[in-house]
């Protein structure tokens, strides 16, 4: 049944009782209440979707990971947020709809592609894994879970592959997701996984609510968009020959929060703690053998906790090291910070430090690293503590300006909005921004302040020449 602590049913006079416990109207539509976008009406299959054991597992893999370490209110799902950019995603094609009846050089969206839309929408994020961006995109550990691969197993011989089978929708909805198998509009995948799209749309709305952050864009940039004859949506800022300012802005106040969201919440310093002290956990579990991918796939940010903490890696220490990361992360005694190396002080060893410490799959140089910097705070001291390097992002870079748009004296040709850099200054600027926040983290477990200053000095002179710590204890 669709529901939770944030979401219940309206029903209308004309709703009855299906074999489920939910109810549905003779339109075959039923209504949640959703706190971010009020009303979201889904259709009897959308619920079988829901009800599978695949879709509901979201309900316990929280949107922001961590985050709700630092702002209390950040526990909402990807199974809200899933719902919400269904929601998103048909608000966006009713308006491309409604721009196709006033413009004839664009389309409409036929009802079989809506209902195919929608889907996709829906499962967009089926194949997140418990605190997947950290484990994922920012630690590289496994690949990201929008791989064809993943796609094709949890929507291959499962629950709800099995229903998505018998709506005739398997394979369409595979091939918007994945880009393989078939060709499609372009807009079918737009609409999902572009610069600005329904899943964007719906995250930074409930990333703020939830958060309690002032952080909005106005809802009205989706009635921008439209769909062109070559099945390319784009928004257009053009009319009667002149440029639409009001709407560039909208854009760009979208990618606006987007970045303040980046710098306030999805990199705040104490959420990137928990996530070396996460990520630590799960490479020691994965390179154990005590945890696999697959078995992450079917689990819940809880239950990822509790298998870490049952784990047994075949060695007594690492066992205890694991247990006391576990037992700070439940009782949240985060990691304290010891080295910051921003960009703006290290662009000149950036590279150095990615390629030397944190090439992908090669962990061996970073643990060899900690280890000496644990042996030497072990002679300093007199006892253990923990050493961890991190780097919550190799790259930081704005990605989000691929949405195409359609300038005066362009024809009618659409072009990706950074293509217009030159004539948008706050669009260069939001893209010079991006680089400035990667940072380089050395956390410990050391409380002391004048032991942490000390492992700072340590740390600094075994790093290569050149790095600028602009952390002060």
């Amino acid at each position: 049944m669709v529901g939770g602590s944030d979401l219940a049913f309206r029903f209308d006079p004309h709703f009855s009782s299906a074999a489920n416990g939910t109810r549905v109207g003779s339109r075959g539509v039923s209504i949640l209440r959703d706190p971010v976008h009020g009303d979201i009406e889904l259709s009897r299959d959308e619920l079988r979707l829901v009800d599978t054991a695949e879709f509901q597992r979201l309900r316990g893999i929280k949107q922001l990971g961590s985050a709700s370490l630092v702002f209390p209110g950040a526990t909402h799902t990807r199974f809200e947020h899933s719902l919400g950019t269904l929601h998103v995603c048909d608000q966006l094609l009713t308006a491309c709809d409604k721009n196709a009846a006033r413009d004839r050089d664009c389309r409409a969206v036929t009802a079989d592609e809506r209902r195919l839309l929608r889907v996709a929408a829906l499962l967009h994020d089926v194949t997140h894994i418990p605190y997947g961006h950290n484990i994922e995109d920012q630690t590289g550990l496994l690949p990201r879970h929008d791989r064809p691969e993943r796609f094709q197993a949890v929507l291959g011989d499962t629950e709800l592959g099995a229903e998505l089978q018998r709506q005739g929708l398997r394979d369409p909805v595979l091939a918007v997701l994945t880009g393989e198998g078939r060709a499609v509009p372009p807009f079918w995948q737009q609409v999902v996984s572009d610069t600005i799209d329904a899943d964007l749309l719906d995250y930074l709305r409930r990333d703020a609510h939830y958060t309690g952050l002032e952080l909005r864009y106005d809802r009205r940039v989706v009635e921008y968009f439209r769909i062109a004859r070559d099945g390319r949506m784009f928004v257009d800022c053009e009319k009667n020959g002149m440029l639409r300012e009001d709407i560039v802005s909208e854009l760009l106040r979208v990618l606006d929060c987007r970045y303040h969201f980046s710098e306030r919440v999805y990199y705040h310093h104490a959420k990137i703690a928990a996530g070396a002290l996460l990520s630590r956990m799960v490479e020691m579990a994965l390179g154990a053998g005590a945890l696999d991918a697959a078995r992450l796939q079917r689990m819940t940010d809880e239950s990822l906790v509790v298998a870490l903490e049952q784990a047994d890696l075949g060695e007594a220490a690492a066992n205890a090291r694991l247990q006391r990361f576990v037992a700070r992360y439940r009782r949240r005694a985060l990691p304290k910070r010891v080295l910051v190396l921003p960009w703006y002080q290290n662009q000149g060893v950036q590279e150095r430090l990615l390629e030397t410490y944190f090439r992908p799959g090669e962990p061996g140089p970073r643990r060899a690293w900690e280890t000496a910097m644990e042996a030497a705070a072990r002679r300093e001291f007199g006892h253990d503590c923990d050493v961890l390097l991190y780097c919550p992002k190799r790259r930081m870079q704005l990605k989000e300006a691929k949405t195409l748009v359609r300038f005066p004296g362009a024809g009618e040709r659409t072009l990706p909005l950074d293509a217009f850099a030159d004539q948008i200054p706050r669009l260069r600027d939001l893209a010079d921004s991006y680089p400035r926040m990667w940072k380089l983290y050395v956390f410990t477990s050391l409380e002391d302040k004048a032991q942490r200053r000390r492992l700072q000095d340590l740390c600094l002179a075994s790093l290569p020449d050149g790095c600028r710590n602009a952390f002060v204890l």
